[in-house]
This record gives structure tokens, sequence and C-alpha cells, in this order.
């Protein structure tokens, strides 16, 4: 693995970003997002609304990955918070996701949160499964039949949970 940097995602970032996350829905195996999403409401969704939204990329400045960064709840649950990571095609299988997914927590302890909750990991995603175990997720909870997968028909999703270092 190459080193990367982040940093917070730009305007002209999410427009290199596009191609792959239209791609990442269309495929309808691991987000919940309507495929035929409009840029404008994915730049919303992904750039916009969260409290971060980050890329990675590489030495020679290539869009690698992204993620972002958000409140899980409002009020009193806005203290655990809730990510979505993006790996560019050609990156999968370099520990994009893993360094992705660290990076956001060092930035999510920075913001206040307590924890991190991902809603909905789509239980057949075999690989985020191991890798957002490994890096201390536990499955608290499996919903049957709440990802309608392209290939698979209807499959289990998982709410996953880990408490930030230093909480």
């Amino acid at each position: 693995m190459t080193t990367l940097t982040f940093t917070p995602m730009t305007e002209d970032d999410f427009a290199v970003f596009w191609p792959t996350f239209q791609a990442i829905v269309a495929a309808q195996e691991t987000y919940a997002i309507e495929p035929s999403i409009s840029i404008e409401a994915a730049r919303q969704l992904w750039l916009k609304a969260p409290k971060a939204s980050v890329v990675a990329k590489d030495a020679s400045g290539q869009l690698l990955g992204a993620y972002y960064l958000k409140a899980n709840a409002a009020g009193p649950g806005d203290h655990v918070c809730n990510c979505g990571y993006m790996v560019a095609p050609a990156a999968r299988g370099k520990g994009v996701a893993r360094a992705m997914c660290e990076h956001s927590q060092q930035q999510a302890h920075q913001l206040g949160f307590l924890a991190m909750q991902y809603n909905a990991v789509v239980a057949t995603n075999e690989v985020a499964v191991a890798l957002w175990q490994k890096l201390g997720f536990s499955i608290v909870g499996t919903v049957p039949n709440a990802f309608r997968h392209a290939q698979l028909g209807f499959v289990d999703t998982h709410v996953m949970y880990k408490v930030l270092p230093g909480h």
C-alpha cells in the first residue's frame, strides 16, 4: 500500500469520485441508495450533508477512495457517528478501506464522537464485514432480508458498532 493523503472533499474531488459512486450504487450489492440517484442528490448526500467528507489520494494525487462522517442520529443520539466508504475499483484490495476506516475513527474522535455505528452492512459483503471486525467493530444486530441484492435477492444486513478509542 502506498502512502495515502487524506483531505476534505472538494467539489472538484466529487466530480472525480462521481463515476465510482455511480458504479457502486448501480451494482446494488453494498449500498441502499437509489441506483438512479442524480449527481445533485449524490453530492448532497456525500459532500454537503455530512459533518465531514474526505478523500484518500495516492502520492500522485489520484483519488482512490472517499468517506463521509456524520452523526448517526440527532439530539441525544448525536454522540454516535456513522460513516460510509467507497473505494475506486482499481484500488480495491490494496488497504484503502482499512486506511479510510482508521482515519475516519481519528476524525470522529476529534469531532467529539464517542462511538461509530454502521447501520446496514450487507451481510454478503464478507470482505467489508471481516475488515470492520478486524478493526474492532462488533455485529450488534442482524436485520433479516433488509437488502435487495441485485444478484442474490433478499439478504441480511448487520448493524455494527465500536466505541472509539479514548472513550
